[in-house]
C-alpha cells in the first residue's frame, strides 16, 4: 500500500524571513489525517532568508535531523556545539531531557533551503547529544547511502529510534531497489526531481507512506535526489 502526500497539499506559511511547508501537522498547521507516520513526526521543508534564522528555542524528547539542499545553516546549542551545516552533510540532535539551540543563515545574500525532520525517540529522558557528518556524494550516486541508524552502522549517525535513513542521488534513467523487511514501513521523500515509485509518479517535495509492500523500486526520470526512512 502506497499513500502519496503531494507537495501542494502540505501546510504552508510565509513569514517573510521564512517560507515553510509542513508535510505533517506542525505549529499553526493542524490536519488530523496527517499527524505523522510511524515514528516520523515532522517533515518540514524550509527556505530561510539571508541573515535570518530561528532564535534560541527549546526541544526535548525528540530526535531531530537536518539536511541542507542549498546554502548553509549555522547551528549553536546549549551543549556548546557550534557548526555550520552545508549540502552533503547530515546533522542529528537528540533533545532528550532538554536542549536549547538556534539556527541561522549566515549568508548576506543567499537563502538556505533545508529539511528539518523529527522522529520520536525509543525512550524519553535520554542524555542530549549531537552529531554532524559529511557523507561523500559518490557513495550515494545511483545507490542508497545509509546516513543514520540506531547502531551507527556503516559510519552513519546514531539515532535513538529503530529507524534507518538513506539518501540517494540518481542520474537520469537510474533506479534503486530497497527490500522492506516484514513488519517494517517506509517513508520516501523526494528532495529534487521526478521519480517513479513502484510505478507511481512523484515530483519534487512529494512524499509517500509505504506499508505492506515487499520492496520499493525508485526510478529517476531525470536527475533526482531522495531520502528514504525505514522504520517499525
Amino acid at each position: 500500500m502506497i499513500r502519496i502526500r503531494k507537495a501542494d497539499d502540505r501546510g504552508h506559511f510565509d513569514h517573510g524571513w521564512l517560507s515553510t511547508y509542513h508535510t505533517f501537522s506542525f505549529a499553526g498547521y493542524q490536519d488530523p489525517y496527517n499527524m505523522g507516520f510511524r515514528s516520523l513526526r515532522v517533515m518540514n521543508e524550509d527556505w530561510v532568508a539571508p541573515g535570518q534564522g530561528f532564535g534560541k528555542h527549546p526541544h526535548r524528547d525528540m530526535e531531530i535531523v537536518t539536511y541542507v539542499l542549498e546554502g548553509a545553516l549555522e547551528h549553536k546549542d546549549s551543549m556548546g556545539n557550534g557548526e555550520t551545516l552545508h549540502p552533503g552533510e547530515f546533522q542529528r540532535m537528540s533533545a532528550g531531557t532538554g536542549i536549547l539551540h538556534s539556527e541561522f543563515n549566515p549568508s548576506a545574500q543567499e537563502p538556505v533551503h533545508l529539511y528539518q525532520i523529527w522522529l520520536y525517540p525509543e525512550e524519553k529522558g535520554i542524555e542530549p547529544s549531537y552529531e554532524q557528518k559529511s557523507f561523500p556524494v559518490e557513495d550515494r550516486r545511483n545507490r542508497l547511502q545509509l546516513v543514520a541508524s540506531p547502531d551507527a552502522e556503516e559510519g552513519s549517525l546514531r539515532i535513538h529510534q529503530d529507524a534507518r535513513i538513506y539518501l540517494a542521488d540518481l542520474q537520469p534513467g537510474a533506479a534503486v531497489e530497497h527490500a522492506i523487511p516484514q513488519d517494517r514501513h517506509v517513508w520516501l521523500q523526494v528532495l529534487r526531481g521526478s521519480i517513479e515509485l513502484n510505478g507511481k509518479t512523484l515530483e519534487t517535495s512529494d512524499g509517500a507512506a509505504i506499508s505492506f509492500e515487499p520492496s520499493v523500486r525508485i526510478a529517476a526520470e531525470g536527475a533526482a535526489e531522495v531520502m528514504l526512512f525505514e522504520m517499525n
